[in-house]
């Protein structure tokens, strides 16, 4: 706890510190139920539907969720041994990374049915892709683009006004630009994938009331996007958010 407080710290004093970027906070437009045991590593939708990716030894799951409802209407567990990270869709295929393991799973989409498994040669954290590419994090400032082998393409590293931003995490593609969650924080990050430049930093501090933490509720995590709309949740959470996010002064 001591080491993701001061991780943490650290993470808003180099964002807090700057100028130059746009910042901006969520406002909530609908909310709905999402499982307080999901320790939500990935977030997305395909097609319509809203997907997920959980995480820890022993809980590690891929499910296919009801957004109105927040029920799980399928759902992947994996062995204990298995601690799952992001995840995403893409040429009809699910990919699926996991933490410490070094390896990565392929599913068929349409039927989530197994395919391969490979070899991955970092720590697995978040995972989005801009339509040709996937793109993943490794809770360092790193960006890396891949193809649908894990080959590697290349790489960016994340910058705020010159400054490595660390411990990006969970990952989605929104109109052009790459949405991270900043691991231990409320903070996400807008990035130029070109570049590596962050454009602008979104506060969601509060997002989730006091009232609804319990013991168990953990760190904002999981960004999602479909149709033009934003959405928004964290690792053992109540609530998911559909927000808008506005501009604020500085």
């Amino acid at each position: 706890m001591r080491r993701l407080l001061i991780l943490t710290v650290t993470v808003l004093l180099c964002i807090n510190c700057t100028a130059g970027v746009i910042r901006y906070k969520p406002e909530i437009i609908r909310e709905y139920c999402h499982d307080s045991k999901a320790y939500t590593q990935g977030l997305f939708f395909n097609g319509g539907t809203l997907f997920e990716s959980t995480g820890q030894f022993g809980r590690s799951s891929f499910r296919k969720v009801d957004l109105e409802s927040g029920k799980v209407l399928r759902k992947l567990d994996f062995d204990k041994k298995y601690f799952c990270e992001g995840s995403v869709m893409l040429n009809g295929k699910l990919f699926l990374l996991t933490w410490l393991n070094k390896v990565a799973f392929i599913y068929d989409a349409s039927t989530l049915k197994y395919e391969k498994t490979f070899s991955y040669p970092r720590e697995g954290w978040g995972l989005t892709t801009d339509g040709k590419e996937l793109i993943a994090s490794d809770g360092t400032s790193t960006l890396y683009f891949l193809d649908d082998s894990f080959r590697l393409k290349r790489s960016v590293n994340v910058k705020l006004n010159g400054k490595a931003v660390k411990y990006l995490n969970e990952l989605e593609w929104i109109d052009g630009r790459i949405w991270a969650n900043i691991y231990t924080t409320d903070l996400i990050v807008i990035i130029n994938p070109e570049s590596g430049n962050v454009e602008g930093v979104i506060d969601c501090s509060g997002l989730l009331p006091d009232k609804l933490r319990t013991k168990d509720t953990d760190v904002l995590n999981g960004i999602a996007y479909s149709d033009g709309k934003i959405y928004l949740t964290g690792k053992n959470w109540p609530k998911l958010y559909e927000v808008r996010i506005v501009e604020t002064k500085k």
